[in-house]
């Protein structure tokens, strides 16, 4: 784990980042005391199962913005089928199932913001 101090906007934040092996979920990251963090809006939250992502989990390729979904947890998907579009550096870029089944559980809300790895969905 490496320890950085970056200052943006003459904010200083301190920020901590792991070496992760591709295809893991990273942690969800901690906020220091000394940080301040913009409160989540109710558009932003996103939609939960109780459990963590599990192995069958679709993840984000990049950093981006969810702008449209086009299936929700519950619906039966095909293989290649278009379940989300995402947008980043300004190209919306479809995400689509891995296989065939039931999207057992969905991680995102459309306008929510998504890092690169971050779970979107899983297909049972």
């Amino acid at each position: 784990m490496s320890k950085y101090r970056i200052t943006l906007n003459g904010q200083v934040y301190e920020m901590e980042i792991e070496a992760i092996e591709e295809g893991t979920v990273p942690a969800q990251p901690q906020t220091a005391a000394s940080e301040t963090a913009a409160a989540p809006t109710a558009d932003s939250a996103p939609v939960h199962a109780e459990s963590e992502p599990a192995d069958n989990a679709v993840i984000s390729p990049m950093p981006g913005t969810v702008v449209r979904l086009m299936a929700a947890q519950g619906d039966t998907v095909t293989k290649g089928q278009p379940v989300l579009v995402l947008e980043a550096m300004k190209m919306e870029n479809e995400i689509t199932a891995v296989k065939g089944g039931v999207i057992s559980a969905m991680y995102v809300a459309e306008g929510q913001t998504v890092s690169g790895g971050e779970a979107l969905f899983e297909i049972g």
